[in-house]
């Protein structure tokens, strides 16, 4: 070894010469794919030969299965290999044909990614959120999320597991090796290919013929023309009049006529009209005048009201408040169906807005203002319980369409009112009086307990302090219930007013039964209020007998009950 440590003598230089030139020739370096020439074949492994190397490397037989490379090796044959080590531990060199075969995959697909091309693939399994798919030229692995499969969406891909298919490669990690690609695009761009084609056969002012409604939103419908393309029918150009929203006019799989308005080349996208088709009826809206009635033609049923026409395009919403002066929470496609005439009158023409208001309930005589010049507030009439609740009775009243509403508190003046409530059931007639008619409201309100004299008005005489009779009916711990003499009406004297005399202020002094005399505290007749109390009746004798018995003199015995006339003497006598 001794030659090669010094390299000033020429023997030595030349060698060194040649040895680095042997080595660049054959650019011997780790990490690098080179070309293996096959010399032997065993049962479990192929031996290659490598210039440059000291042994020949070998390649485990299962590795060349994988790539498919088995039944093309032969003696003499070439395969590309990874040197991965010159010499390992045991001093032997490691090569690789699989991870050669992999990262020359690799770089095909960077070149395909940077070049915008497609790729031929393979779907081979389903995996989380999407599949994987196979390289069909290096057999590299990559992934295609379940959005990127078609440009809709699909239940079942069974049929495109295993076709070689085209692949959009869409994101590559160069740094963990992973590939995302997408079908998706290849399908889009196939599509606006034909697309485009399609769109050249129309142009502005076409009339398509029979296109089909195929959906809608907030801002038009689409129809499918020809089954090959779908176009755009802007919610403005759908209707003359005005249209909230498509699902108003148009249901889904009819057919209409459209007029090609615009086409944008750019987008692949044509737009069309349905109101240009014919001419604005808006022209002549002066045929029509507010206050008259019209036949209307029933167009489509909403749940809120129907769309009618007035003529061919000149359509306008006969709201279901509308319909019926009597009838609430009123489902339209239960009274018309499409296709009827029927009888507005027209309310409103705002021609800027562009829009018509009708009527039907105009039509007919308004059943509240017939009810009002018939029977009057005050009035007697009979009807039929329509329903109830738990504070109210419904009575229908007789020839009329319309529901008086009964409170609980107009049955009776003395009964309680929910007990009173439960007397009467749904069919039953009564006859009951007119209270109040609100016709612009629709309402009608009506009672029992009017029909008869009215027990309060026993106070109608009285005052404030005046003293009446009354008979003890209970006793509690409240206070007396009393009712007075000729009167049918119970009332409450308070613990606190039965006397002066706390001592004296028990309700159990009584048993029930006894006439006793009381004075009125408060009365209020537009209230129904009435205060009675025993207490007031003794503060008011009192007062009266203080007043009518006591003497001038009284008291004149008493020590210096005379002083202040003597100071007031004196007062004098100073002057």
């Amino acid at each position: 070894m001794e030659i090669y440590k010094d390299l000033n003598t020429p023997k030595n230089q030349k060698f060194e010469e040649l040895l680095n030139s042997q080595l660049s020739k054959n650019k011997i370096e780790e990490g690098k794919i080179i070309e293996g020439k096959i010399t032997k074949i065993t049962e479990k492994f192929v031996f290659v030969f490598i210039p440059g190397l000291k042994s020949e490397p070998i390649i485990d037989i299962n590795e060349l299965k994988l790539i498919g490379l088995k039944d093309e090796a032969s003696i003499g044959k070439t395969i590309p290999v990874l040197l991965e080590k010159i010499e390992d531990k045991n001093g032997e060199v490691v090569v690789s044909a699989l991870k050669a075969k992999k990262i020359k995959g690799w770089y095909e697909l960077e070149k395909a990614y940077e070049n915008s091309e497609s790729i031929i693939g393979k779907i081979t399994s389903k995996c989380k959120g999407g599949v994987i798919v196979e390289h069909v030229d290096t057999g590299s692995l990559m992934f295609c999320p379940g959005s990127q499969i078609s440009d809709k969406p699909l239940k079942n891909i069974d049929h495109l597991i295993g076709v070689e298919q085209k692949f959009a490669i869409i994101k590559l990690d160069k740094i963990r090796g992973n590939a995302c690609v997408s079908r998706r695009q290849i399908v889009s761009s196939n599509k606006r290919e034909d697309k485009a084609k399609i769109i050249e056969k129309f142009k502005v002012g076409d009339i398509i013929k029979d296109a089909v409604v195929k959906g809608y939103s907030s801002f038009g419908c689409f129809f499918e023309v020809n089954n090959e393309i779908d176009v755009l029918v802007h919610l403005q150009e759908i209707s003359y009049s005005r249209v909230n929203h498509p699902d108003e006019i148009f249901n889904i799989g009819e057919k209409h006529d459209l007029k090609v308005i615009s086409i944008d080349k750019d987008k692949l996208q044509i737009g069309c009209s349905i109101k240009q088709l014919s001419p604005d009826p808006f022209e002549h809206i002066s045929n029509y005048e507010i206050g008259k009635q019209y036949k209307v033609k029933v167009e489509k049923i909403t749940d809120y009201g129907c769309f009618c026409s007035l003529e061919p395009g000149l359509s306008t919403l006969l709201h279901s408040s509308e319909i019926s002066w009597t009838k609430k929470n009123i489902v339209p496609k239960k009274l018309f169906k499409v296709g009827d005439m029927i009888d507005c009158i027209i309310t409103e023409i705002d021609k800027e807005k562009r829009r018509i208001a009708i009527s039907h309930k105009l039509t007919v005589e308004n059943p509240y203002q017939k009810l009002l010049n018939e029977f009057p507030e005050g009035s007697q009439i009979e009807g039929i319980i329509s329903s109830s609740n738990e504070y109210a009775l419904y009575v229908k009243l007789e020839n009329f369409d319309i529901d008086g509403f009964l409170h609980a508190n107009d049955l009776s003046y003395t009964n309680n009112p929910e007990e009173e409530l439960k007397k009467y059931k749904k069919g039953e007639k009564i006859k009951v009086k007119i209270l109040e008619i609100k016709k612009d409201d629709q309402k009608v309100r009506v009672g029992l307990k009017q029909l008869s004299k009215d027990p309060f008005d026993w106070f109608k005489n009285k005052k404030v302090n005046d003293v009446i009779t009354v008979k003890v009916i209970s006793t509690d711990n409240k206070g007396l219930i009393v009712r007075p003499e000729e009167c049918e009406l119970d009332f409450l004297i308070k613990k606190s007013n039965i006397a002066v005399n706390t001592s004296d202020a028990r309700p159990s002094r009584f048993v029930g039964g006894e006439r006793i005399d009381a004075a009125i505290a408060e009365i209020n007749m537009e209230k129904r209020k009435v205060s009675l109390s025993i207490k007031l009746l003794e503060e008011l004798q009192n007062r009266e007998a203080v007043t009518k018995f006591s003497s001038p003199l009284s008291g004149k015995n008493l020590p210096f009950s005379s002083l202040s006339e003597k100071l007031e003497d004196k007062k004098k006598d100073d002057k």
